[in-house]
């Protein structure tokens, strides 16, 4: 992005193994932020290869409080047109053997996720948006599927039929381990394609994706630009939410009966609840 000013580049190890690549740390309009390739740098690791567990849990073990995630998809609906901004507000799973928890293995809990993205971070998104005087489609289902393939012509009319709004590979499990990791996070999409079910548009293909990328990808960095700022600790752009809550209550295991190893891996996200009682 224009004006990043590295710090430096961070290789975090965690519980769950490593995560996509380096992180980079890095300083824009006076503004400390990490930022983390899901695919990892050149772009080769797979969407259901990618270990979000250790992505986020590095992420959160550096501090970070608030997180957007960005990525293509593909438009289910006429008025998402190729190269525009979606800021989705609901999220279908329809991955398969994903691991979408930290959770398990002696350690239960049950986070809340009716909204799975927050919306004070997708408020500031919106604002930036508007300031940047991009369009930014605000709301819609964003579903995710399993890939690396995508979608059939059945599936691509499924989806419409159930009125989602775009569909992409990355969202799942991330929004659901950003909020077990007490994260705030919303998605910026940029549409790339119509998926596969407009009539008169040829297929989905790598190359029509690539061609879109450039521009879509330089539009969600004019917002990210404006809207770090707001995000940025004391900037006063986002208001307090249950986010950074999430576990609070979420966790059902007996601290007595909890498996102490699972507890010095998972100590980073819980022991501020749990601290005197291990």
């Amino acid at each position: 992005m224009d004006g990043l000013r590295v710090v430096k580049e961070a290789r975090v190890k965690t519980p769950f193994g490593s995560p996509s690549d380096k992180i980079t740390i890095g300083e824009i309009d006076g503004c400390l932020i990490a930022f983390l390739p899901r695919h990892g740098k050149g772009h080769r690791v797979l969407p259901a290869e990618i270990n979000v567990r250790a992505n986020i849990y590095a992420l959160k073990s550096l501090g970070v409080e608030r997180l957007i995630g960005v990525g293509a998809c593909g438009s289910l609906k006429e008025e998402l047109a190729p190269k525009d901004l979606v800021l989705p507000d609901q999220l279908v799973d329809k991955t398969k053997g994903r691991v979408g928890t930290f959770f398990g293995d002696g350690i239960v809990a049950h986070v809340q996720f009716d909204q799975p993205f927050c919306p004070n971070v997708s408020e500031v998104i919106v604002k930036a948006a508007d300031a940047a005087r991009l369009g930014l489609h605000r709301g819609g289902v964003s579903v995710c599927m399993e890939g690396p393939a995508f979608s059939t012509k059945a599936e691509s009319l499924d989806h419409r039929r159930l009125g989602y709004a775009i569909v992409g590979m990355t969202a799942v499990p991330e929004a659901k381990l950003a909020r077990e990791a007490e994260i705030c996070y919303a998605s910026l999409a940029f549409v790339t394609d119509y998926d596969c079910w407009k009539e008169g548009e040829e297929a989905v293909t790598v190359e029509k994706i690539l061609e879109n990328l450039k521009e879509g990808s330089s539009r969600a960095q004019n917002v990210l630009r404006r809207a770090l700022p707001l995000l940025a600790r004391g900037a006063g752009g986002v208001s307090p939410c249950s986010c950074a809550s999430a576990l609070r209550y979420a966790v059902v295991t007996d601290p007595k009966h909890m498996k102490k190893q699972t507890f010095r891996k998972l100590k980073l996200l819980i022991g501020k609840y749990f601290s005197g009682n291990r």
